[in-house]
């Protein structure tokens, strides 16, 4: 694929008091068409996850546009870093162009994640992209346990705050080599020894619930001050509930049958007792969570992507510059 600008676009909704420009799915696809889809079906589906329904056509009108946008930001810093060293009189050392993607729990920024990692690998000026969750920067469940906050994993103090926040200093410090916990969605829980190593890409993609809450106090660091580019997955609650509930039962007869599975206890409920399950799970933890943490959020973000009760995306919002 080769960078090229896209031709501006008008807001089909103009918002002369908003901070973003929105542009609806139509204007938005047309950014690309000119692109060759890089992705084969077979690829796609890889990339799917559970519940989610992406197809090639959500890819060329969407994602292959959004990885457009990407690239041009990615190659415009860079551009900036190597203007700047000149300036200082130094030796040019840019570092990762960090991208941050938030959203609720079954609203599919983990595929959306995953997606863009493909893509913007296809890009010159972007071949080297690595993906980081911060699923990995969740306490164990033992330190979960021992601090009495296992029910509520998912939620910010759930997670090694200052951990994450060390490891993306040195992402953009531009560190040779630089270590994540891994975390296993089978043991539900950190694996010990186990880590996802980043040396030095072009791109960092770090995918998350809440890594764009703002800190927790006026002096601290927030995630996001790492990020050069963040994107928020947005939805509907009923449309997101109904997604979460499809995707436990999907699990139910998946992942949750796998005997190592810490979820395997829900493998051999009835329909009836599986959506019973999911909602109860869904009204105590995840959607408090998400009301509460998650979407307040949203307009710290660079660009939103909106999307419908089929899971596509109908609209995006751009923040202006």
């Amino acid at each position: 694929m080769e960078s090229v600008s896209p031709e501006p676009v008008e807001p089909s909704t103009p918002s002369a008091m908003s901070p973003y420009r929105r542009i609806d799915r139509a204007d938005w696809a047309r950014l690309a068409a000119d692109l060759d889809q890089p992705l084969s079906e077979t690829e796609v589906v890889e990339i799917r996850g559970i519940g989610d329904r992406l197809d090639l056509a959500e890819v060329r009108e969407v994602y292959l546009p959004l990885s457009r946008l990407l690239s041009l930001y990615a190659t415009s810093t860079k551009r900036l870093g190597e203007a700047t060293s000149r300036f200082l009189g130094e030796d040019d050392d840019t570092t990762p162009f960090v991208v941050g993607v938030a959203g609720s729990v079954a609203v599919g920024k983990s595929t959306i994640a995953r997606l863009l990692r493909e893509l913007m690998s296809r890009w010159p000026g972007t071949p080297r992209v690595e993906l980081v969750t911060t699923d990995g920067f969740l306490y164990p469940n033992a330190e979960l346990e021992r601090r009495g906050i296992m029910d509520r994993k998912g939620f910010p103090e759930s997670y090694d705050r200052r951990a994450l926040i060390e490891f993306l200093t040195r992402v953009k410090s531009g560190a040779a080599e630089v270590r994540a916990p891994f975390y296993s969605h089978i043991r539900y829980d950190i694996v010990p020894d186990a880590h996802v190593v980043v040396r030095r890409p072009d791109v960092v993609i770090v995918e998350g619930l809440n890594v764009l809450q703002p800190p927790p106090a006026p002096n601290d660091v927030a995630v996001s001050d790492l990020f050069d580019f963040s994107i928020y997955v947005d939805a509907e609650l009923e449309h997101v509930t109904q997604w979460y509930v499809d995707r436990f039962l999907a699990l139910r007869e998946g992942a949750f049958t796998n005997p190592s599975s810490y979820f395997n206890v829900f493998a051999h409920l009835t329909d009836d007792e599986a959506v019973a399950t999911a909602l109860g799970y869904w009204n105590e933890i995840n959607l408090p969570n998400l009301v509460e943490n998650v979407m307040p959020t949203k307009h710290r973000a660079t660009l939103v992507l909106n999307k419908g009760a089929s899971h596509a995306v109908e609209s995006v919002l751009l923040r202006k510059l």
